[in-house]
């Protein structure tokens, strides 16, 4: 058995893209850039986001596009733009793009536990 070694990664959400910071936290997440990365394994890094409020969306998204979850009971589809969530929680936008980074497997809540993210 080999020891699982971790260490934190320090990003600026600083005027970077939303999909392509959460592409880069997803890899870290996921420890695929380590060489001894194995996909079975949680051999991922701590990743630890400041200046969240700062990122940058392209195009139109930050009005048109909207954070969709549903409570599995009938009428149950909610809601939110993305332009609301960006005044009031903006690591939830971030957190909400690397979750559906992730593969979807048991090890996908370990992982999410190891993502801080400070507005």
């Amino acid at each position: 058995m080999q020891q699982i070694v971790r260490t934190t990664q320090v990003l600026d959400a600083e005027g970077q893209v939303v999909g392509r910071l959460a592409t880069r936290i997803a890899n870290f997440l996921n420890g695929k850039h380590k060489k001894d990365y194995v996909p079975n394994t949680d051999c991922g890094d701590v990743v630890a986001v400041k200046n969240a409020s700062k990122m940058v969306f392209t195009g139109h998204k930050l009005r048109v596009k909207k954070l969709k979850h549903h409570s599995n009971y009938p009428g149950g589809l909610k809601e939110e733009s993305v332009e609301r969530l960006m005044k009031t929680n903006p690591g939830r936008v971030l957190r909400h793009a690397v979750q559906f980074m992730i593969p979807k497997n048991r090890l996908r809540k370990l992982k999410l536990r190891r993502l801080k993210i400070s507005a």
